[in-house]
């Protein structure tokens, strides 16, 4: 397991270009197998959960060739579907939860698709019924195996459309969805659909393959199912998560920074709500450029006066996967916060990481937190701890930037699941960090 060596409390300065967007990638990878035709994607980040995902296409068959840094193409002319039934995929496939949306395109392609009970992060239940119901709706037949927690859907005549209303706007049950009903006889409308960038993104690959999908950026999609795709070029948006971190960090550290080439139309209320807890950013030009805060930054209360409350919600509400983050930036704001995480019940768990460098919060329950602001008066203190998740993981590495002395952090492997070669992008702009194995 690798470590982290950090040596806090250092003023940062410089630019900072965010990676390829994760979430996009896993979809938009899953995507190049409902065409025999070459695919081309560029802006693929170099990240474990990613390379996994694409190591799986080639065992599945898929022909990958590099063609230059995060550019890719794909084809797939010769997919080997009885790998599914590999104890080799049950492994792998299992190992990281992008691997579900591999189903949606294989079911509708090839009349099955099975599945491992899939990884991810340890962040509370994350439940499959989305994917599964909408698949049998479009006619699928669904087995499950309880003793491997091996998911199969098989639909030997072909799939075929239907109006349905999906129980939750899951973004990876939407997109697993839509690529299964591209291929389907008939009109399929997917109503209380995700509408994340990141759909819209694969939605308008998929149309540029020759889809039918209209309401794109909607939580009401028409899908006018075709008998082909073919292929495309694609390019992945910047990772708005990897972008909310860097804002996190420059306030956290004082730092003058400037993020380059953000998609600032991609980008909702995520700056807004940094503006919340008053960090001041600037938009130049697709740039975000935020000030050295030297004076701290003061928290905004509720029109009523009453505490600032930050909460997830689905696009376009605010990401659940920078509420971490928030916390974080919120343990030096002037001012009080309440963190409410409501789409996940384990996600607030590192706070006992955070109480012990000398953070105030308050844990209510698995789902809220207070954090009652230092204001810089008390700095960070440094410590040695170990990162459960990717996005818990990156709130730490800012705690510790922050911090007064030397802090390790353990299990980084987690971290390089979503942050692309961080230590080095990092070191650039002046922080002091070192990866030990």
């Amino acid at each position: 397991m690798g470590t982290f060596k950090i040596e806090g409390g250092v003023a940062l300065k410089g630019e900072i270009t965010p990676q390829g967007a994760k979430n996009e990638a896993l979809q938009i990878l899953c995507a190049v197998l409902l065409t025999p035709e070459k695919v081309t994607i560029n802006n693929i980040p170099d990240i474990i959960d990613v390379n996994k995902l694409i190591t799986l296409l080639k065992n599945l068959g898929v022909k990958v060739e590099k063609i230059g840094k995060g550019s890719y193409t794909f084809q797939s002319d010769e997919v080997n579907v009885g790998y599914l039934e590999t104890e080799a995929f049950k492994k792998e496939g299992g190992s990281l939860r992008g691997s579900i949306m591999i189903v949606g395109p294989l079911l509708a392609r090839y009349g099955r698709g099975y599945i491992p009970k899939p990884g991810g992060d340890k962040i509370g239940r994350r439940r499959l019924d989305t994917h599964f119901e909408g698949f049998i709706n479009l006619g699928a037949k669904f087995r499950y195996n309880r003793e491997d927690h091996f998911y199969g859907v098989e639909a030997t005549e072909g799939l075929t459309g239907t109006d349905m209303l999906l129980d939750e706007a899951s973004v990876t049950g939407t997109a697993n969805i839509v690529m299964a009903a591209v291929l389907a006889k008939g009109t399929t409308t997917i109503y209380n659909a995700a509408c994340e960038p990141y759909l819209q993104q694969l939605s308008k690959m998929l149309n540029s393959m020759g889809a039918r999908i209209t309401g794109v950026g909607s939580n009401l999609l028409k899908i006018e199912g075709v008998d082909k795709l073919g292929g495309c070029e694609h390019t992945i948006l910047p990772d708005m998560i990897e972008i909310g971190s860097w804002i996190g960090l420059a306030a956290m550290t004082r730092s003058e920074i400037t993020i380059k080439n953000v998609s600032w139309d991609n980008l909702g209320i995520i700056p807004n709500t940094f503006r919340k807890l008053g960090i001041t950013l600037e938009r130049q030009g697709d740039d975000i450029y935020i000030p050295a805060h030297t004076d701290g930054y003061e928290v905004k209360t509720d029109i009523d006066g009453s505490i600032l409350t930050i909460a997830d919600a689905p696009w376009p509400g605010f990401t659940p996967d920078l509420l971490s983050i928030v916390l974080v930036v919120a343990t030096q704001a002037k001012g009080d916060v309440l963190i409410h995480q409501k789409m996940f019940e384990s996600r607030l768990f590192f706070v006992d990481k955070l109480i012990d460098m000398g953070a105030k919060i308050m844990l209510c329950d698995p789902h809220r937190a207070v954090v009652i602001g230092h204001d810089f008066k008390s700095q960070l203190k440094a410590t040695t701890m170990s990162s459960p998740d990717i996005r818990a993981g990156i709130s730490l590495l800012i705690a510790a930037l922050s911090a007064k002395g030397t802090s390790t952090i353990q299990n980084i492997e987690q971290i390089d699941r979503g942050y692309e070669d961080i230590e080095a992008r990092l070191r650039a702009i002046g922080a002091r960090i070192s990866r030990e194995d």
